[in-house]
């Protein structure tokens, strides 16, 4: 199994330049001890994370000029974690967490990168209740709904790590499933809203989804 080859890019956000190293491109795959199998992540699943998709894209530049102030903010589902980098960019108080075992080490390459502080980042899953992130005032994420089975399961980890007080943005591509994850959500106490992006000129395809916001 060879180690996978990877790729260097500099993205732009207005004046700001985030480094980023990825994975090559979709079809890499290293598990040599099978870390990543034993937590039911197979070879196809594998490389989802490492690469920079266009939900993610969407994300961070909605939230580049979002108001953050003194918000205790996590990523959720962070994957390259392009939001975190931007985010810390601007000293805002932000943590990173996602399931794969190979985030946290690319996540501490791209801060080497981009010389900055370390970013707060735990693994855990969404099932998981004994995690040690805590509460947050601002929660973020993209394309995180592969399945319908991730719709209870985000929308519980969601409320058990928000303040009562909270903002939840997620990026939604179009898979179908904002709706049920938005019912959940009012469940919850949060009130919604879905807005297209006002504009992707920095994407090379159209973009189907959607900002799902929802605030309590």
């Amino acid at each position: 199994m060879t180690t996978p080859r990877l790729c260097y890019q500099t993205i732009e956000f207005g004046k700001t330049d985030i480094h980023l190293c990825t994975l090559r491109n979709r079809q890499e795959y290293h598990d040599p001890e099978g870390v990543a199998e034993k937590l039911g992540i197979c070879s196809a699943s594998w490389p989802i994370f490492g690469v920079v998709w266009p939900s993610s894209l969407v994300l961070a530049h909605f939230i580049k000029d979002y108001e953050t102030d003194s918000k205790r903010i996590l990523e959720v589902g962070c994957g390259m974690a392009l939001s975190s980098l931007l985010l810390n960019k601007q000293n805002a108080d932000i943590t990173a967490t996602d399931y794969h075992p190979e985030v946290k080490s690319f996540l501490q390459r791209n801060v080497s990168l981009n010389k900055d502080k370390a970013i707060a980042f735990e693994q855990t899953n969404w099932a998981n209740n004994n995690d040690n992130l805590g509460l947050f005032d601002l929660i973020i994420g993209s394309d995180l709904l592969y399945e319908d089975a991730h719709i209870d399961l985000l929308a519980d980890f969601l409320q058990a790590h928000s303040k009562p007080h909270c903002e939840v943005i997620i990026v939604d591509p179009g898979r179908g499933r904002k709706n049920k994850l938005t019912s959940r959500m009012i469940e919850y106490g949060f009130t919604s809203s879905h807005q297209k992006p006002e504009s992707i000129d920095y994407l090379d395809q159209d973009f189907k989804g959607y900002i799902l916001k929802y605030t309590r």
